[in-house]
């Protein structure tokens, strides 16, 4: 890595390439996410979307290329080690412990790798903590509600929550420095108003109460209103390369966007940056 690839704060993907077989989901992506920044990395089904993701939280072991966070390379971490470094992702159907409350499945994440001793009760452990972190993702009211029960809306939610959870209880993390946020398709299956609601909530994410810069977020997602108006950027994945990259408004003017991925007749009608 050259002086000034170590000096980044956030995520830097270089000519990232997985090949499945004779399959090359991704053929050499770049681009770089900081703390502050909302990324939204959309793309017809099948560009490598999901591929890329998953790359950078470490399901994937790539076959070529280079993925930094904070300067340190990525590709030979495993998962856990990941979220030690302070990444953390949530998948495109929403991942939740079904048999626990909602408040358990939050006391878990933040439980980290302390394993639960059997005298040890997790309604217990780290009550306000979890309460929160559901207060953030406005769940507090279902704190006690088993997750099967939730609607999918609130599933999502929670999920998000779990994510939020293990990145505090990372090793070494008490002091919140950046994280990464990787969220695969945050707003799918849900309504017109819930998707509105979510995306600000995760756009809020990306600064502390200060105002500073905290995480990054990267997101992909197929419903442009949760796009256009939300995030800072826009990554075009098509046939696993990036294709257009830009503001919103550049990428809903770019030709090829418009003819192979948002259509010829797309409209989008700029809105104001949120706070």
């Amino acid at each position: 890595m050259s002086e000034s690839q170590g000096l980044l704060r956030g995520l830097e993907v270089r000519d990232l390439v997985k090949h499945f077989g004779g399959v090359q989901a991704v053929r050499g992506v770049d681009f770089a996410v900081q703390p502050g920044e909302c990324v939204a990395l959309i793309g017809p089904n099948g560009a490598g979307k999901s591929t890329t993701f998953a790359c950078i939280a470490g399901q994937y072991a790539p076959s070529g290329g280079q993925i930094w966070w904070q300067g340190e390379a990525l590709n030979a971490l495993r998962p856990a080690q990941r979220l030690q470094r302070g990444i953390a992702r949530t998948f495109q159907v929403a991942q939740t412990f079904e048999a626990l409350t909602v408040l358990q499945n939050v006391q878990l994440l933040l439980l980290g790798s302390s394993a639960l001793s059997p005298w040890r009760v997790l309604d217990r452990e780290l009550h306000q903590a979890a309460l929160a972190l559901l207060a953030r993702v406005g769940l507090q009211e279902q704190a006690h509600l088993d997750a099967r029960s939730l609607p999918y809306g609130a599933k999502k939610r929670l999920e998000l929550a779990m994510a939020l959870a293990g990145l505090e209880a990372a090793p070494g993390r008490g002091q919140s420095p950046p994280a990464l946020l990787l969220l695969d398709e945050p707003a799918a299956g849900l309504a017109l108003l819930e998707r509105a609601a979510l995306m600000q909530l995760v756009r809020s994410l990306t600064h502390d109460a200060d105002g500073h810069p905290h995480r990054a977020v990267l997101y992909t997602e197929h419903n442009m209103d949760a796009v256009f108006g939300v995030a800072d950027r826009v990554l075009v994945l098509m046939e696993g390369r990036i294709a257009a990259s830009g503001s919103a408004d550049e990428v809903a003017a770019d030709a090829r966007v418009r003819t192979h991925y948002l259509g010829r007749f797309f409209r989008h009608t700029p809105q104001a940056r949120h706070a």
